[in-house]
């Protein structure tokens, strides 16, 4: 066991030292840099003025993410097939190293690049913190959710540079990839949704206010109810798309922090209060009895009771990725093994 994770840190070190003397990556870095410099302190001169230190950590933390989607598909699409089409794939695999080792190396040697950005991140992050209103607990479980979900990023980039064997295929489809899980299951969950409707029945009782001239006293005189049926979307059914969104992911995981009214402070309590409603069956009947003079006096459910209902989604989304990064990576090392039974066309051995 100690040999074969032993040849693993040897393809780590290796790839690491690769990237290290590259000239672009210090590029990449200090404008990931940048950009997240200016967009902070861009957002603290503007939300944290109206909606306070918690929206600006939440908002900081997807715009990590966002570059963490933009990035990591450029860092880790062309691990396998970038050493194929430069001839130095087939002299790893003479060695020692077993195919495994090497697609293992290259996932956590992608892995540990992509966390030298969050580390990067990490005072950006902080920064909700000096303006109060956010936990400390908020801010350590949502940076590991980030690194899990720059695991993932990194185990799909890799995976598919040994499936696909041209880089530039492999890097555009890691995008595509990447954009369907956060763009792609906000659509198929909305559309889904709204397509699949379910019979409601609505009874509507109105009242008519009536005053005695001589006592001065006001009655209410309730209607003959009324029943109409209507449709509603079925949201419930396909709230799984939702689980698998990275940004829901990061939302449902955190831990959140409200106000003495249970109102979030931050946006992740919001989305994950959200998915939480949208885990539930729409009911068969509703009625709205405006001649009680109890009705318009319940108190709606607040979003931090709501997060006690239901299931909490990222248990299920972050399986749904982990599934999908560990297939690709399967999938690299069945198409990369040697000796190969089969080869596409025009393949580089050596």
């Amino acid at each position: 066991m100690s040999r074969y994770l032993a040849s693993v840190w040897l393809m780590l070190t290796l790839d690491l030292r690769q990237r290290v003397r590259s000239t672009a990556w210090y590029v990449i870095l200090g404008v990931y840099a940048a950009v997240l410099l200016v967009f902070s302190v861009g957002a603290a001169a503007t939300v944290a003025n109206w909606a306070g230190g918690g929206v600006l950590y939440s908002v900081v933390v997807y715009f990590v993410l966002l570059l963490a989607t933009l990035v990591s598909p450029a860092l880790s699409g062309t691990a396998i097939n970038g050493e194929r089409e430069a001839g130095t794939l087939a002299t790893i695999q003479v060695t020692s190293i077993t195919t495994g080792q090497i697609v293992l190396g290259k996932f956590l040697a992608a892995w540990a690049t992509s966390l030298v950005f969050l580390a990067v991140s990490v005072p950006f992050l902080a920064l909700g913190l000096a303006f109060g209103e956010i936990s400390a607990l908020t801010v350590l479980s949502s940076t590991l959710i980030l690194a899990a979900e720059l695991g993932v990023l990194s185990a799909i980039g890799v995976g598919l540079s040994g499936l696909i064997r041209k880089p530039l295929f492999s890097v555009v489809v890691s995008y595509l990839v990447i954009a369907g899980l956060s763009i792609g299951t906000l659509l198929v969950f909305g559309i889904a949704g709204t397509l699949t409707q379910t019979p409601v029945k609505v009874t509507t009782i109105q009242s008519q206010w009536t005053t005695d001239p001589e006592s001065g006293e006001s009655t209410a005189l309730c209607d003959a109810p009324e029943v109409r049926y209507e449709t509603t979307p079925r949201y419930d059914l396909y709230w799984g798309f939702l689980a698998a969104n990275p940004y829901v992911v990061v939302a449902d995981a955190s831990a959140r922090d409200f106000d003495q009214y249970g109102t979030p402070r931050d946006v992740f309590g919001f989305i994950a209060s959200g998915v939480r409603l949208a885990q539930q069956t729409p009911e068969a009947e509703k009625t709205y009895d405006y001649c009680r003079s109890d009705s318009d006096g319940t108190p709606g459910i607040t979003a931090e009771e709501s997060l006690r209902t239901g299931a909490p989604s990222w248990f299920l989304g972050l399986a749904i990725q982990a599934a999908l990064g560990a297939g690709a990576l399967l999938g690299a090392w069945r198409a990369t093994r040697a000796p190969s039974g089969r080869l596409g066309r025009e393949s580089r051995i050596a």
